[in-house]
């Protein structure tokens, strides 16, 4: 008998379709399916976690917190993105990747039957948490238009109300691109600070945008400050995907319980990648370093744009990955998926059950395939389709 709190999390698609992908061991197969990149990491990180297997100070537990150089590299990163200053030792603490940060969070603000705000369609993994967490997700439908998704703010603020505990925010959002701007922020302050609200904000992929545009950080906008609970991670933006390290910063006071869930859950972080991804947050080029991968993942989104121009693709606005509309295809995501996979050689994830319109798209991830192996792409969608 599953337990309870299990009931209503189903999985996230993205491991059947990746096992099958991995089984099949094909090298024509296109690997849409999952958030992985082949661009490099820093090589100050990869020359930092190789120095790391010589000492002691790494194959340790401790700091169970993160270490202070961790620490500092986030608070100061953070704090440079809010425009404010954040103290490494009240006010941070390490986690072992970003969905760490945001379980621990979520269940540091979250009492059994409150509600989690959310954008639909949304990453089956924050709603599932949200879950776990004994929240219940309110979902605030965003809207594809040409030039990407948007969410109408007032309608984003009006879903704020007395039974919330957070906002779960991501922007760029995942899986849609979505980007959020001051209009949206604005309107969220002043929800929030009428309910007294929690704003939590995944900034996995804030600096991969395709609009030339930097961050906009919640935390700079007026009545947000003292609300916003920052979640980082070098997974996405510096490519450090199996280090997993990342960081939650925020309020001394609310940091306290969820450094605490921390020590109840993971306990700490990888010890070997920690130095690795603070000498990366922190490197003078670092910015140079995200905007570089930032314009090669352009590109391939844009490859991907022209190759299924005949197709329902909605633009996004930033990170990883984007959405095809299967419903005028006449064709259920998952049957489209298993089409791509057979006769097309394309895995590709279905989005049942990340968010309630999710059962009409399906993802295409293009950080992982560079242009020339998606030159076909079009013509592998017509195979499958017929």
């Amino acid at each position: 008998m599953t337990v309870t709190r299990l009931r209503e999390i189903p999985g996230i698609g993205v491991d059947v379709i990746g096992d099958e992908a991995d089984a099949a061991a094909d090298p024509e197969l296109l690997r849409l399916e999952n958030l992985d990149t082949d661009l490099r990491p820093p090589a100050l990180a990869l020359d930092t976690t190789r120095a790391a297997i010589e000492e002691d100070a790494a194959n340790s537990y401790l700091p169970f917190h993160g270490h202070r150089a961790l620490r500092q590299a986030a608070t100061a990163h953070v704090g440079r993105l809010a425009a404010r200053g954040y103290d490494p030792d009240t006010e941070c603490v390490g986690v072992a990747g970003g969905l760490n940060g945001v379980l621990n969070t979520l269940l540091a603000t979250v009492e059994p039957g409150q509600e989690v705000v959310l954008c639909d369609p949304a990453y089956a993994g924050l709603v599932n948490r949200v879950r776990l967490a004994g929240g219940v997700p309110r979902f605030v439908p965003t809207e594809p238009a040409p030039e990407g998704w948007r969410v109408d703010p007032e309608r984003l603020a009006g879903a704020v109300g007395p039974d919330t505990a957070a906002v779960l925010m991501m922007s760029p959002a995942m899986p849609t691109g979505l980007v959020l701007d001051g209009e949206h922020w604005a309107a969220l302050a002043r929800a929030c600070t009428r309910h007294d609200t929690w704003l939590i904000y995944d900034a996995a992929m804030e600096r991969i945008r395709f609009d030339g545009k930097g961050p906009d950080h919640p935390a700079t906008h007026e009545g947000l400050a003292e609300r916003t609970i920052t979640v980082g991670s070098a997974a996405k933006e510096l490519r450090l995907i199996g280090w997993r390290v990342g960081w939650v910063v925020a309020p001394a006071g609310i940091l306290a319980d969820i450094r605490l869930v921390g020590l109840t859950n993971v306990v700490c972080q990888v010890g070997l990648a920690q130095q690795a991804v603070a000498a990366a947050l922190a490197a003078p080029d670092a910015d140079a370093d995200v905007a570089t991968a930032t314009a090669e993942w352009g590109r391939r989104c844009e490859a991907v744009l022209r190759r299924l121009a005949d197709y329902p693709v909605i633009r996004p606005r930033g990170g990883w990955s984007l959405l095809l509309d299967t419903a005028p295809l006449g064709l259920a995501p998952a049957e489209l998926s298993r089409r791509l996979f057979e006769r097309g050689r394309v895995a590709a994830t279905p989005m049942d059950h990340w968010g309630p319109s999710g059962g009409r798209y399906l993802r295409l991830v293009y950080a992982n395939e560079p242009v020339a192996r998606l030159a076909d792409l079009g013509e592998r969608f017509r195979t499958a389709i017929g």
